[in-house]
């Protein structure tokens, strides 16, 4: 039976991290994990917001994921989407979801990221 999620993996080009750890770290505020040391020599890097981990796995032929995407719940949605424009990051919403307010960013390798908070 499964109860809920460990992690979300992405994939990122070879040499990336330093612009992921700012991101994720600097710009989401997210914690970086420390990786296992054996997967540790494979790069890429790891990071957590509470009970939520994403994965940043390296692959040599990097494609970014342009449809699939974690979405990641968040507290106070519009200050957020705020941050993220100041921070650079542009944002584009979204309301196709019923009882949400929801939009979607690119990560720095193009990933795609989408951010939902339910309406009260």
């Amino acid at each position: 039976m499964i109860t809920a999620f460990d992690h979300v993996q992405l994939a990122a080009p070879p040499g990336s991290e330093d612009a992921l750890r700012a991101y994720y770290t600097g710009v989401l505020g997210m914690t970086e994990i420390p990786k296992p040391p054996v997967l540790a020599a494979r790069g890429g890097c790891w990071f957590q917001a509470g009970a939520v981990q994403l994965h940043m796995g390296v692959e040599e032929d990097f494609r970014p994921a342009r449809k699939a995407h974690p979405g990641l719940r968040v507290t106070g949605i519009e200050a957020y989407a705020a941050h993220l424009t100041v921070c650079g990051t542009e944002v584009t919403w979204d309301d196709n979801l019923p009882g949400h307010l929801r939009f979607y960013a690119e990560d720095p390798v193009g990933n795609r990221l989408e951010f939902l908070e339910p309406r009260v």
